[in-house]
């Protein structure tokens, strides 16, 4: 619907390409900065993916908030079962994802306005928990932006801003990017309660600035 406005209207983000850029798929345009992945429905592929990189991350495509997230160990004959209930309930293609360690310490969560970086905090999973998620229980802290993320971010701001992408967050575990965030990214208050900046106020000033 927001697509048939007139051009003149400014739209946060640029729905044609929010629904074009699904955020588990937009990092594949990004092959050199993601961990080894593969997006398919196919058993036997997947099956051959946990075999090349033992522990793995299995996630449907389309998810959100850390939900069906299932990590596999090196051996687990599980990821069969685990096929089963998702193709049971969706025709929705699944996510492979070597499972990157560093993650127990931290998923870093970094916003970008316009293509630029202006905060970022750390998640840190439960223990025994693989999910950072906040709302399911990780715990933000305060964190910074450090040379190898403003890399990362260098990389794909262009194409953001190229596109329309006004407010966006992405996940960084380790040195790798692992989802660039365009529907709704959460952080803000948590960069702000930390850092004591107003990201809420640069926001609304870079969008009255394109407006007028």
């Amino acid at each position: 619907i927001l697509d048939l406005l007139s051009s003149n209207v400014l739209v946060v983000n640029k729905p044609f390409w929010v629904r074009n850029f699904p955020e588990k798929l937009l990092v594949l345009q990004f092959p050199e900065l993601i961990p080894p992945t593969l997006i398919s429905r196919d058993l036997d592929a997947m099956k051959k993916f946990h075999t090349d990189f033992g522990e793995i991350i299995v996630k449907p495509l389309y998810g959100n908030g850390g939900e069906g997230i299932f990590k596999l160990g090196e051996g687990d004959t599980n990821l069969s079962v685990i096929f089963e209930l998702f193709m049971k309930n969706s025709r929705e293609p699944l996510i492979c994802q070597k499972y990157l360690p560093e993650v127990k310490e931290g998923d870093k969560r970094i916003i970008l306005i316009d293509g630029d970086p202006i905060g970022a905090i750390n998640r840190v999973p439960k223990q025994g928990e693989v999910r950072s998620n906040m709302h399911v229980g990780g715990t933000p802290e305060k964190s910074s932006i450090s040379k190898h993320d403003l890399e990362i971010c260098n990389a794909i701001g262009p194409t953001l801003r190229d596109n329309g992408q006004i407010l966006v967050g992405i996940d960084i575990i380790g040195k790798n990017l692992t989802e660039i965030n365009l529907t709704s990214p959460t952080g803000i208050q948590e960069i702000e309660k930390f850092d004591g900046v107003n990201l809420a106020g640069v926001i609304w000033e870079l969008v009255e600035k394109k407006v007028n």
